[in-house]
């Protein structure tokens, strides 16, 4: 069993600003509380074939997580895949973004998540909690990047 989640949100930056901000996948504890540690490999600008390993807080346990960037469009697309086998994984997720008049971007991330051996009893629930969260989500994005990221 599987199941997605998606958030979106505009943010008042430039799209080409944005990407990189995003495409630096080093920037996600700004904005993903359950991140407790996340490294680049190799340590180079993020590009195709990159890979993020992370340490994950979910429901009380620490995991191991990597993903692999999948697709890397700048400025519109990226999408990635987690090799790592937890017993809820993202089989694949990524952002869109869109320019917006006036200068701004809208952002659309999105995960679709997957369950293996105990995990596809508990991918429902993933997926759950990860709709009901999804709004604040998108919101903390927008806060993270708009702190980050100077205006046009």
């Amino acid at each position: 069993m599987s199941g997605q989640f998606e958030a979106a949100t505009d943010i008042g930056r430039p799209i080409d600003r944005v990407f990189a901000y995003l495409a630096d996948g080093r920037n996600d504890p700004e904005f993903s509380p359950r991140v407790l540690r996340i490294e680049r490999v190799p340590d180079a600008p993020t590009a195709l074939g990159t890979i993020f390993r992370s340490t994950v807080k979910d429901a009380g346990m620490k995991t191991s997580r990597e993903f692999r960037i999948t697709a890397f469009e700048p400025p519109v697309r990226i999408r990635w895949t987690e090799e790592s086998k937890n017993a809820v994984a993202v089989r694949e997720g990524g952002y869109d973004l869109e320019a917006l008049p006036g200068g701004g971007t809208r952002v659309r991330i999105f995960n679709v998540l997957e369950g293996h051996g105990l995990g596809k009893l508990l991918v429902g629930l993933a997926v759950a909690a990860a709709r009901k969260d999804a709004g604040a989500f998108g919101s903390r994005i927008k806060a993270a990047t708009e702190a980050a990221v100077e205006p046009g």
